[in-house]
């Protein structure tokens, strides 16, 4: 492969590359092998900073375990924010109460937040930082917060960072990505959840350092966000704009109530609201988006997108490429709606990797029958939806090749897709799904951006494609390219460098 200014110029044999290119710097991989840049489609740079940073409460097994962490972290006068913890993975369930926090603490201002980021732990001293925080729906006086409560502890303890350790552990997250071999990665800020300064700083970080490319999104309604999002360079309002929750909060959305509490969880925005926001930003040239799991979400989503097309038109729609995020419960039928609307499905596979299954938490939420329907990968796509992979770091870790395998071994049997199809959704599909319609990036052919990741060396395989849809040969006279052994148990590569536009973000050596 030949690279000249940023951009792939040529791809074949090494012998008339050579002659091709005389003065050419040449890379001898000594055996390692090239893939298109891995893409990221939705992540949250400042936690997963502050995680990869900080304290990672995803190791706790209890709740003295959880305020042990907590003691030792803690700082008198500095706000202590961690992540990652999960009852339904401990040895006994109880949470610690907010006096035992506080006293563990010593006073400091603590935010805890749950592994899927829609509740969290505070101390006193962070609910003193959240004023009017007490009177909003979600508040709890001694266990975790939710709902807008969640919001407003989520936004105090982003206030009390101080812009240079935002920005230190913004640069933190990013380094990682691109040691993971991710090239861009989705920022799907919101109000709320972030700030306005966190957006444009991490924007500004990447464009003015070698590291992965950010597309921003602000996940917010109305003209006023319109303005916001084009002042600050936003690809769209789109990302987390919740119309639910989660399923591990119990705030995801359902039609008929969880198996093991007595709510049918939480619905943020009507198929109205909905509609009028597609309009919105069908009209304005920016792509629309909205987090959405539980079905009864879902059906407001899909019916929203119905209303919106009475509205802007039916080629309006097609061509604004808006997307949803985490899409989890969705069904056939609707899958198809969202398919003719040219919609995009940014998926997590590792949600399923860690909560599905029939003991997993997804269960332990719905019941087994109605988990095992969950991110119907292969029904989307059979479905013609676009499909970007991601991480919803910190939700899970950054880590696509573990992504790729979960989407293949998904843990409902026929769910699950190829390995050819698992690796273009993390790699072209990402930039399909910020819009990017090109047709040639995230692949590396002639006329593409370099976008690549160089990976030691292991024995590539051609995976037989699926036997209901015969897309390519096995026969290596194909030249179809491999990927490595993506088994439960077969190690995944580690990358040696990756390149940006033909610029080194990382390397190894």
């Amino acid at each position: 492969m030949a690279v000249t200014d940023g951009t792939v110029v040529w791809v074949g044999q090494d012998g008339p590359g050579r002659a091709l290119h005389p003065d050419a710097e040449v890379l001898d991989l000594d055996g390692a092998f090239v893939t298109p840049g891995f893409v990221d489609a939705h992540v949250h740079a400042t936690n997963a900073g502050l995680h990869l940073a900080g304290v990672d409460l995803a190791r706790v097994r209890d709740a003295g375990e959880l305020l042990a962490a907590v003691r030792g972290a803690a700082t008198p006068g500095e706000v202590l924010i961690a992540h990652g913890w999960d009852e339904t993975q401990w040895t006994a369930p109880r949470l610690p109460s907010r006096a035992e926090l506080d006293e563990a603490a010593a006073g400091a201002p603590v935010y805890l937040s749950r592994v899927d980021v829609h509740s969290a732990l505070v101390s006193s001293a962070l609910v003193d930082l959240a004023p009017g925080i007490r009177d909003l729906p979600g508040w709890s006086d001694d266990g975790p917060v939710t709902r807008e409560a969640h919001c407003a502890a989520l936004t105090a303890s982003r206030a009390a960072l101080t812009p240079a350790h935002r920005r230190r552990v913004q640069e933190t997250f990013l380094r990682e990505a691109a040691a993971r071999g991710i090239v861009s990665v989705h920022e799907n800020a919101a109000p709320g959840i972030s700030s306005e300064d966190d957006l444009r700083g991490l924007l500004d970080l990447a464009a003015t350092q070698a590291l992965p490319e950010v597309v921003g999104y602000w996940g917010a309604r109305g003209q006023d966000a319109v303005d916001t999002a084009r002042g600050l360079g936003a690809r769209g309002l789109a990302g987390d704009l919740l119309v639910d929750g989660s399923l591990g909060s119990r705030t995801a959305a359902l039609h008929a109530p969880y198996a093991d509490a007595d709510t049918t969880g939480n619905r943020y925005l009507d198929a109205d609201e909905i509609a009028d926001h597609i309009a919105l930003c069908t009209d304005a040239g920016l792509q629309a988006g909205f987090h959405v799991i539980g079905d009864a979400g879902v059906a407001e989503a899909v019916e929203g997108f119905r209303r919106a097309e009475k509205q802007v038109g039916r080629r309006a729609l097609v061509g604004a490429k808006h997307r949803l995020e985490h899409v989890e419960m969705i069904a056939a039928q609707q899958a198809d709606v969202l398919a003719g609307y040219n919609v995009a499905a940014s998926m997590q596979p590792l949600f399923d990797g860690n909560w599905g299954g029939r003991e997993g938490m997804y269960a332990a939420r719905l019941g087994a029958d109605r988990a095992a329907g969950l991110n119907p990968f292969a029904a989307l796509a059979a479905a013609g939806v676009p499909l970007a992979f991601g991480s919803d770091a910190p939700v899970t870790p950054l880590a696509p090749w573990d992504s790729v395998r979960a989407a293949v071994h998904h843990r409902t049997l026929g769910s699950g897709i190829s390995p050819r199809a698992a690796f273009n959704a993390h790699t072209r599909g990402g930039h399909r799904a910020a819009g990017v319609q090109d047709g040639v990036t995230g692949a590396l052919v002639p006329g593409a951006p370099a976008h690549y990741a160089i990976w030691e060396p292991v024995d590539l395989v051609v995976a037989a494609p699926d036997s209901r849809v015969q897309r390519w040969s096995t026969d290596p006279r194909a030249q179809i390219p491999g990927l490595p052994p993506l088994d439960p148990d077969a190690p995944l590569p580690t990358c040696l460098r990756t390149v940006r536009a033909g610029e080194v973000i990382h390397s190894r050596d």
